[in-house]
């Protein structure tokens, strides 16, 4: 999510007290499958971009529409036409979309200093803010703390608030990590783990810090590790002296610092070693009604090191790491599925045919699914003589009530597999969100219900799912 959705996400979390499960259970959601208009019907910036050079933009303008379109697998087609240099930039900005890290280093960082001097503010905020990402997510805290300062640097007055507001945990969070160790991370055997719903409908997992046991809540948006101080000093973990005053994580400001938990083990099966966490006050994550303390959060991060997981009906969850300790035997292959990219702090899924899929957000905090007007002005037939009925945006305080419709049943192409959500609101109007309006829909918890299983193959990016 960028930083307005995030801002509103923390800030609705904290108000009511409860938020969605899982990353990996937030990108499976059942996503909508729909028939695609032509390009030059398309709503949103893709209106715009489709229409190629007939509407006056240049190749590299184009290309950073799509991209803002999150039309990847479109660019991606187009790569092959485009001057060598040019190509290399964007297969470095869709590598890194596609979570492809190492590559996508290896393509733009020799491009980093032709691009700052060439004045192209546009390509230099992609290389700059893609590279930044690519260092924290290999867990390169230094580089990634210098990547950041320079952005923000090189492009003070260039970035828009929701671009400040996504850029301003790693900024500010980063430089007290800078001299932190690599964390580490030892081989181990696929596993089945049980987790649990906490009273904010959040799914926690069994983990052991220095070998006590405690819940911590699994949130693959969250670029950092969390937790709670009390918990801290319980496992005698140091707390740096050193900390920052940070807005964006609850809307409000917080004071964090960091650790280095030694040892940290996830259902006593998969070890991390020097582990990073940021340290927040207790009562920043303690919620009155429920009177539920979280103790810690798991993010992107500890989910780096798995291969895939799996999400079952019966509350288990199928770990297979990144590391196994008999890697001999080469698996089955991944079983087909649909496409999903990082872009951001945003999940993306590709839902539809090939050539005809239509990208849709991953909302972690989303606790109901809804699709935007682009997907109803692709639709608009099929509520031809339907009752309008006011809809509030999840997550949002201040947006009001949204003219929307309501869909029965939708069909969901995930790859080979079509599923169906059931009762969806249809927004008829667009949102002023680039976040939102961008996307065909933002996919929530209650159509994972629907779900036998589904699985994140993280090494393949593929998301797949079993119906019930």
């Amino acid at each position: 999510m960028n930083g307005w959705r995030r801002v509103e996400w923390r800030k609705n979390w904290l108000r009511r007290g409860a938020i969605a499960i899982c990353a990996p259970v937030l990108a499976v959601w059942p996503l909508a499958a729909q028939q695609p208009a032509p390009e030059s019907q398309q709503p949103g910036a893709g209106a715009q971009v489709h229409t190629g050079t007939s509407s006056g933009l240049d190749v590299d303008t184009r290309l950073q529409n799509l991209l803002a379109d999150h039309q990847f697998l479109r660019i991606a087609s187009q790569l092959s036409e485009l001057p060598p240099e040019q190509a290399q930039f964007y297969r470095g900005i869709l590598a890194n979309r596609s979570n492809d890290l190492k590559t996508s280093i290896e393509l733009l960082e020799p491009l980093a200093d032709k691009v700052a001097a060439s004045g192209n503010t546009g390509q230099e905020k992609l290389l700059r803010k893609s590279l930044a990402e690519d260092y924290l997510r290999l867990g390169d805290w230094a580089k990634a703390a210098k990547a950041y300062q320079t952005l923000a640097t090189r492009l003070q007055g260039k970035l828009s608030p929701d671009e400040q507001d996504e850029i301003e945990m790693p900024l500010k969070m980063l430089p007290l990590a800078a001299a932190n160790p690599p964390m580490t991370v030892e081989p181990a055997d696929p596993f089945l783990l049980q987790v649990s719903k906490n009273p904010l409908g959040l799914t926690d997992v069994p983990v052991y810090v220095d070998a006590r046991p405690h819940s911590w809540m699994l949130d693959p948006t969250a670029p950092f590790n969390l937790i709670a101080r009390s918990l801290a000093k319980e496992a005698g973990l140091k707390v740096s002296d050193e900390s920052t005053t940070i807005h964006t994580l609850t809307g409000q400001p917080i004071q964090v610092h960091v650790t280095v938990i030694p040892r940290f083990t996830l259902g006593g099966r998969l070890t991390f070693r020097n582990m990073t966490a940021f340290v927040y006050e207790d009562a920043d994550y303690f919620f009155p009604k429920s009177r539920y303390q979280v103790e810690g959060v798991l993010g992107y991060p500890a989910l780096s090191a798995l291969r895939s997981l799996t999400v079952t009906a019966d509350a288990t969850v199928y770990i297979q790491p990144a590391k196994l300790l008999q890697p001999a035997e080469e698996a089955d292959p991944p079983e087909p599925g649909a496409r999903f990219f990082f872009d951001g702090d945003q999940m993306i899924v590709a839902l539809g045919k090939d050539g005809e899929e239509r990208m849709f957000a991953v909302d972690a905090s989303g606790q109901q699914t809804y699709f935007t007007s682009r997907y109803y002005d692709e639709h608009s037939a099929a509520f031809a003589g339907g009752k309008i009925e006011l809809f509030a945006i999840p997550g949002s305080q201040s947006m009001p009530p949204q003219p929307a419709y309501i869909a029965e049943t939708v069909p969901l192409p995930v790859g080979p597999v079509t599923v169906h959500v059931h009762y969806l609101q249809v927004l008829t109007q667009p949102l002023g969100s680039a976040a939102l309006d961008d996307v065909y829909g933002i996919l929530g918890v209650d159509a994972l219900d629907q779900l036998k299983a589904y699985t994140f193959d993280y090494r393949n990016m593929r998301f797949s799912v079993k119906p019930e």
